[in-house]
């Protein structure tokens, strides 16, 4: 049973995450939400269709209105920011800060001022190479040096929460590899489990990148894999079970397994034997690639989170049969 109650926002409503945060909402009975999303010409809305929710407002409408009445849309309960430029490869800084930086700070305050709660997404990608650490828990969040232009622009959105003290009442989440459904929008930001399917379905092989580091045998780098379901549920936590928490928190299964072993597991999931091809990786990656991503979770087993996470065998085999074989969203 929920315990949250009245007005939801979701910004990035339409995409990955935000429409599996609002078909868990809706699974919970909520109905009165408010999408905000930049639908553009990808094919994200397809995500909304089968959610349920009040009133949609495209992102730079929403921001213009409220910047010119903060009052414009009501009181809201809870916030949702999900709503960014997600793409690891964007080159356009100024556009990466203004929307990921700036629309932030203005969300935030307005969402403070009224006196609801405010989660956004973070990332891992502001760890950087990792060589400072992935924990949650230190205040030096200056040490964190990210490798692109994404993770720098939520990496300074977290250091402002924490210079003006918002750290104390609101919630970061840093998700670590997402996937799941409703991420076929997502084009080459798409999981490996997408990419893995289509590959299969074209030629029966997979293409995993060679290791270029002598420390990591070829499709043994390594990533903490966090199924889209699991996912919402602890960001609802912060909102329903642990609604005075503050500060960052990894969002991650606590285990890091290699692209091997997922690639294995969607073969499994299709019952078909792994055929796997391993390809140079491009050379703009190469000083920008994280061969190891683990997320250390005890901060957020520590605010009361219980519910195991999925086996990852067991998330893919879901995802592969339950939405990508039959082409299903989320909520259909």
């Amino acid at each position: 049973m929920s315990t949250l109650s009245g007005r939801i926002l979701v910004t990035g409503g339409a995409g990955f995450i935000g429409s599996a945060l609002i078909w868990a909402l809706n699974r919970r009975g909520h109905t009165d939400i408010v999408v905000s999303d930049f639908l553009g010409s990808d094919e994200k809305w397809r995500n909304l269709v089968p959610l349920r929710f009040a009133d949609y407002v495209e992102a730079d409408a929403f921001r213009r209105q409220l910047a010119a009445n903060p009052s414009a849309f009501g009181r809201f309960t809870a916030v949702f920011h999900l709503g960014a430029c997600s793409s690891t490869t964007e080159k356009n800084a100024g556009y990466l800060v203004d929307n990921n930086y700036s629309v932030s700070k203005e969300l935030a305050a307005w969402a403070l001022g009224q006196g609801a709660r405010f989660i956004y997404a973070s990332s891992a990608a502001t760890y950087g190479d990792g060589a400072q650490g992935m924990d949650d828990v230190s205040e030096d969040l200056g040490r964190l040096r990210p490798l692109n232009m994404y993770g720098y622009s939520k990496h300074l959105f977290d250091l402002h929460a924490q210079r003006s003290r918002w750290l104390e009442r609101i919630v970061g989440v840093k998700y670590f590899n997402v996937f799941g459904p409703n991420e076929e929008h997502k084009g080459d930001m798409r999981s490996l489990v997408d990419k893995a399917y289509q590959q299969i379905l074209a030629n029966g092989k997979v293409q995993l990148f060679k290791s270029h580091k002598p420390e990591f045998k070829d499709g043994e780098q390594m990533r903490d894999f966090l199924y889209v379901k699991d996912a919402v549920e602890m960001t609802l936590h912060f909102a329903e079970q642990a609604p005075k928490a503050g500060g960052l928190y990894n969002l991650g299964s606590g285990q890091a397994n290699t692209w091997l072993t997922l690639t294995r597991a969607i073969f499994a999931a299709l019952g078909r034997e792994p055929e796997i091809e391993f390809v140079d990786m491009p050379g703009v990656l190469r000083g920008k690639y994280q061969y190891f991503t683990q997320a250390n979770v005890a901060k957020l087993r520590a605010t009361g989170y219980e519910r195991t996470m999925t086996p990852l065998a067991d998330a893919v085999r879901d995802y592969v049969q339950g939405y990508l074989v039959p082409g299903k969203k989320l909520g259909e």
